[in-house]
């Protein structure tokens, strides 16, 4: 029967403690990554961000990102090759992860049901990551502020982080069961966003909200956080069924 180490041997043993850590957080990368891949956010022929744009979104090091990437290499989702850039070659996860998009990458859900979707269940978890937020997970979205006015000119690089932005928030309610589902309902949207946010001035508008959300946040002030979460939800839905309107009226004069 295999017994697990004494604590003495670990506290001793700095070397295997550093080990462990890198191990997880290159893992994580990975996972996320593959999350990325999974949730539409990057789709088969889509080239990566460089290594410093990604560590920047997912708040890690490039070193941790370079072996992310050599995992997910290693399970043929990605194509690494020196000298270009790293493509994505396969959304086939063979990782237990949760794809929140149909098979082929298609929409299941309606613009409609999911914003409704979204204002029931994201108002209790925002509120209560709003009295529990840590100064850490705060610590976290302002360096994702950060990150994403970087990304202003780039809508992949920006959706990444706020990705990253929103799943820090739902965490932070202290409830894995809601945060799982409330970040599930959440990659519901990638497909509209991915149109959304290429509009001019759609990320501003984005990180404009975000700073409002922070503010309200680091007030821990919850009915200010839930009206700031359900007015960025709000516009979202707006702009998004504007750049779907206009998309299918351009679809339809081309087929006339």
């Amino acid at each position: 029967m295999a017994h697990p180490l004494p604590r003495f041997v670990l506290e001793n043993a700095p070397e295997l403690r550093e080990a462990v850590v890198r191990r997880n957080v290159r893992d994580g990368v990975a996972d996320k990554i593959a999350l990325l891949i999974a949730s539409g956010i990057f789709k088969v022929g889509d080239a990566l961000p460089s290594e410093r744009h990604l560590a920047a979104a997912l708040q890690v090091s490039r070193e941790s990102v370079r072996a992310g990437i050599a995992i997910l290499g290693a399970r043929g989702l990605l194509r690494i090759a020196h000298g270009t850039r790293t493509r994505v070659v396969s959304d086939v996860l063979q990782t237990p992860l949760r794809a929140s998009r149909a098979p082929g990458g298609g929409e299941r859900y309606a613009l409609d049901d999911i914003h409704a979707a979204r204002l029931l269940v994201e108002r209790p978890v925002v509120g209560e990551a709003a009295e529990r937020i840590t100064d850490e997970t705060l610590l976290f979205l302002r360096e994702a502020l950060r990150a994403q006015r970087a990304a202003a000119g780039d809508p992949v690089r920006f959706l990444i982080s706020d990705r990253e932005f929103h799943t820090a928030i739902y965490r932070a309610c202290a409830n894995p069961v809601l945060a799982d589902f409330v970040v599930d309902l959440f990659g519901t949207m990638v497909e509209f966003r991915r149109r959304a946010v290429a509009m001019p001035g759609a990320i501003e508008q984005s990180i404009a909200d975000h700073e409002r959300i922070v503010a309200a946040l680091g007030d821990r002030d919850r009915a200010q956080t839930v009206a700031a979460m359900e007015a960025h939800l709000e516009r979202i839905y707006r702009t998004t069924r504007e750049v779907l309107a206009r998309s299918e009226g351009s679809a339809g004069t081309r087929g006339r």
